[in-house]
């Protein structure tokens, strides 16, 4: 097993074109050094005035590509997480005309979190949200003609934003270009399944990952394997769901999570602007149920152990 740092020679595009920045082989460790989603745009200083001026251009800076020494299409690239670290300070914004609920948030916030604890990350005095540091992308470069932008996801991984590629997880990916072209981007310190308002708790990070190759095993798109529990901790105290009921799977997600906004107001006293922030980290979309219709059935699950003074 090799070690490799992957150089800083960070892309913002999955493209076939860009130089490699390393070549590894079978059952290599590649270590990383990334850069929180706006490319250092914000500082723990900003205000939600560089929200509105922040430049769309320089978003999503990827650690890669990564070559992977004997991979073709038709091939699955696997990906061990073996360690990631957040840095000492993070952000979740609500960004205009973007997140679940755009209509109900059209203006532009930005929150601050103190990562400093290195476990937990306070919430205006109310909430307690355990980080669970991770890659919101983590992709191999598709076979397109042109240069694709990384917001989207798809068959080859990317911008997936899967809060459960931790420590110990292992991803597995449909190889489609030669060589694989690995990449890693946008580290998450902690979210929730849904990434509601758009962002998670947005924070550089250090990580290193084991690489492995398997030789005409095909699969659809992304996999992934945990190596325990994915909510370790978070059920010790249960659960406070709310209910989405609807025809359509969208309008039954906002439903959930407008219900959790007003839980969350009358039980913590928090504005709704907050509480759809805290959503975005701490509250879990699951689809219930999807089987009577017309009528589908979306939960959105919060850990109240996630509050010091006892949830409700």
């Amino acid at each position: 097993m090799t070690h490799h740092p992957v150089p800083k020679r960070p892309h913002r595009l999955w493209s076939s074109e860009h130089e490699p920045v390393l070549e590894v082989a079978d059952g290599d460790t590649v270590e990383f050094e990334l850069t929180e989603a706006t490319g250092g745009q914000f500082t723990p200083d900003s205000t939600a005035g560089a929200v509105a001026g922040f430049d769309w251009d320089l978003v999503y800076p990827l650690a890669g590509p990564i070559m992977v020494e004997g991979a073709e299409p038709g091939d699955v690239l696997e990906v061990e997480f073996l360690e990631m670290r957040s840095v000492d300070w993070g952000w979740t914004a609500v960004l205009p005309g973007l997140g679940l609920l755009a209509e109900d948030f059209p203006d532009a916030h930005l929150h601050l979190w103190d990562l400093s604890d290195g476990r937990h990350a306070d919430f205006l005095g109310v909430a307690s949200v355990p980080m669970r540091p991770f890659c919101g992308v983590v992709g191999v470069c598709p076979d397109a003609p042109e240069p694709q932008s990384v917001l989207p996801p798809g068959h080859f991984g990317g911008n997936v934003d899967c809060r459960d590629l931790v420590t110990g997880t292992k991803l597995y990916l449909p190889v489609q270009v030669p060589g694989a072209r690995l990449a890693f981007g946008d580290p998450h310190a902690a979210q929730g399944d849904g990434e509601l308002c758009v962002s998670a708790i947005e924070a550089s990070m250090t990580g290193a990952a084991r690489v492995r190759l398997h030789k005409g095993r095909r699969i659809a798109g992304p996999q992934f394997e945990t190596a325990g529990p994915v909510r370790a901790g978070d059920d010790r105290a249960g659960f406070y769901a709310t209910m989405g009921v609807a025809p359509d799977l969208m309008d039954a997600a906002r439903d959930a999570t407008r219900a959790m906004i007003d839980h969350l107001g009358r039980t913590y006293g928090l504005a709704p602007l907050d509480a759809y922030v805290l959503c975005s980290v701490a509250v879990d979309l699951r689809i219930t149920e999807l089987v009577d219709a017309p009528n589908w059935v979306v939960s959105a699950y919060l850990p109240k152990a996630f509050f010091p003074a006892g949830g409700k």
